[in-house]
Order: C-alpha cells, then sequence, then structure tokens
C-alpha cells in the first residue's frame, strides 16, 4: 500500500492547483490536482505534506488541517493507495516552478470545472463540511466505478 498526502491551498477564494503536464508516465497526465506526495519512512502525514508542498510549490505551510482520509483500491499498478486530505489557508513564501507542472490559483467557484479526477468533484465538496471523512473510490480503466464516504463528527 502507497501512503500518501494531498493538500487543497485556500487563499483569498482562491485554490492552489497543480496541472500535471511535465513528468513523463504521470498516471495524473492532464489533470489537475491539489499537492503532495508519498510519505517518506518515518514520516507523519503532516511532515509529509509540509514538505511536499515546500518542495511543489516553494509554500511552507503552518497548521495544515487534515480533513479526511481517501482509499483508492488497485489504483496504479494494482497498488492500493491510503491519502491523507489536508487543508491549508496559513503558508509563508513565494511561489516557485514546479518540476510536477503548472501552479495556477483557480477561483474557488471554477476548480469543479477543472479537468479533474472524477472522484475529486466529489470529495472535494466534503473538504467543507464539518468533521472528518473517511472515503473510498474505486476506479477500473481511469474510470470511477464506485465510491463510498463516512462522516465523523
Amino acid at each position: 500500500m502507497k501512503l500518501a498526502t494531498l493538500c487543497y491551498i485556500k487563499n483569498n477564494g482562491k485554490t492552489l492547483m497543480l496541472h500535471r503536464v511535465k513528468k513523463q508516465n504521470d498516471m495524473h497526465e492532464g489533470k489537475w490536482n491539489g499537492l503532495g506526495g508519498k510519505l517518506e519512512a518515518g514520516e507523519t502525514p503532516e511532515e509529509c505534506v509540509i514538505r511536499e508542498i515546500k518542495e511543489e510549490s516553494g509554500l511552507v505551510l503552518k497548521n495544515p488541517m487534515l480533513k479526511g482520509l481517501l482509499t483508492f483500491p488497485t489504483f496504479n499498478n494494482n497498488e492500493d493507495w491510503r491519502v491523507f486530505v489536508f487543508v491549508a489557508n496559513e503558508f509563508e513564501g513565494e511561489l516557485i516552478e514546479s518540476n510536477e507542472g503548472n501552479l495556477k490559483w483557480i477561483n474557488d467557484n471554477e476548480v469543479l470545472g477543472l479537468n479533474l479526477w472524477e472522484g475529486d468533484r466529489i470529495f472535494l465538496e466534503w473538504l467543507d463540511k464539518e468533521g472528518f471523512f473517511s472515503g473510498k473510490f474505486v476506479y477500473s480503466d481511469g474510470k470511477l466505478i464506485e465510491h463510498n464516504v463516512v462522516f465523523h463528527k
């Protein structure tokens, strides 16, 4: 199982999104995503998200808030992925060029209109709910075939 983080950085009615157009053999090629990446040995999800955001964007997060946990069975190369989902609105620094893709601040009301994974359109709305969510998204050949969620107060 792969463990990863995903973070949606919010500022003044906009969300920082990454258009994945730079890496070869990228399973997310052409999609818009939040920022994040795989946990390294010994890292907590919080340490990982802060490190990944710094590497990908140049921004230093303060107080990222864990909002949920997503499970993606056999998502890539038949490996299960478990993703810790964060929201952050406190940060320092200036954006840098990302080797993962193009970073852009997108108006919150335009995010769902981007080329997103199908499941992202569903769970992005959960970020504004109270409490914590645990969701599962099952894909086959890049298509969402089922999902479910439990909300915790």
